[in-house]
């Protein structure tokens, strides 16, 4: 029989989908041990972005946010398993939510919604969560260096209901075209790609390259911006996400890079009562304004 790098890689992770919750438990705790020993560069890169973020915590106590950050990073590599390839029950019960009722009475009054969804750990548990109470639903895709894998999280990601992928290679264009027909959209706002459709905003007092699509879609479509927070507890495997309010008046009278950096302090909020939580193996601050050194 030929060798199938998808079909292991759908082996391995549908034993995590259907082994005990203690077993995925101890899984993760070897794995976010070992992950920074042996994924170096990744360690690197968290330490860079925790030390811009928190100058004034000690040394010690950015430590333990690593530690912990690799251990919720571990955890949630090896619950894909459980969010693709689980029963639905197992997922209902892994993954509690709240706040539904927020994007199904927008979505009954017919007004675009944009899902705005930052990088916490718990994010692809959030999506998978969301997109099973909903009709249809679409966000950006960056297709995956590993076929196989690709493959496999398409799958894994398109699971419940209709899931529109739209290639990041398309931009917002294909998007809009969803969102004009009544399809909320599921959006990261707080990841580096450039200069390109970018400000730089202060993200924890650090300039960061943010895009300005989410109040430039807001504005221009007149959607509502609904925000999903996510949590992860490492000592219970369970997940708990929230379904906030639509954000009040935005962009409202606010220029875009002004907006924009209101959503850049919103996250920061988010992030503040665990910062393990987000996503830091992302080089954040790759893009620098002219004569910054870079900090990786």
């Amino acid at each position: 029989m030929k060798f199938s790098k998808e079909r292991l890689l759908t082996a391995v992770f549908s034993y995590f989908g259907r082994c005990p919750t203690p077993t995925r438990l101890r899984w993760a705790r070897v794995l976010g041990w070992l992950t920074p020993r042996l994924l170096r560069s990744r360690a690197h890169i968290v330490r860079t972005n925790l030390a811009l973020c928190f100058p004034d915590l000690s040394e010690k106590e950015r430590q333990a946010i690593l530690a912990r950050h690799f251990r919720l990073l571990a955890l949630s590599v090896l619950d894909r398993g459980v969010i693709w390839f689980a029963p639905p029950e197992r997922l209902l019960e892994t993954v509690q939510i709240t706040g539904m009722d927020h994007l199904h009475t927008l979505i009954a009054a017919k007004r675009p919604v944009i899902m705005l969804a930052p990088h916490f750990i718990a994010l692809d548990a959030a999506a998978s969560r969301v997109t099973y109470s909903l009709d249809a639903a679409a966000t950006i895709y960056s297709q995956q260096s590993d076929p196989d894998f690709d493959a496999m999280m398409r799958k894994g990601r398109s699971r419940f209901n209709t899931i529109y992928l739209i290639s990041r290679r398309e931009g917002v264009r294909g998007l809009i075209r969803l969102l004009r027909k009544g399809v909320p959209l599921y959006y990261l706002p707080d990841m580096d790609f450039g200069r390109e459709g970018a400000v730089f905003v202060p993200f924890f007092g650090v300039q960061a390259a943010t895009l300005l699509a989410t109040a430039q879609i807001a504005k221009n479509w007149d959607a509502a911006v609904v925000p999903i927070v996510s949590r992860l507890d490492p000592e219970t495997g369970q997940y708990q996400v929230q379904v906030l309010p639509a954000l009040e008046d935005f962009p409202g009278e606010q220029s875009l890079e002004d907006a924009t950096a209101r959503l850049n302090q919103l996250i920061e909020s988010w992030v503040r009562p665990d910062p393990a939580q987000y996503y830091w193996v992302h080089r954040r601050f790759k893009t620098r304004p002219e004569g910054e050194p870079r900090p990786y």
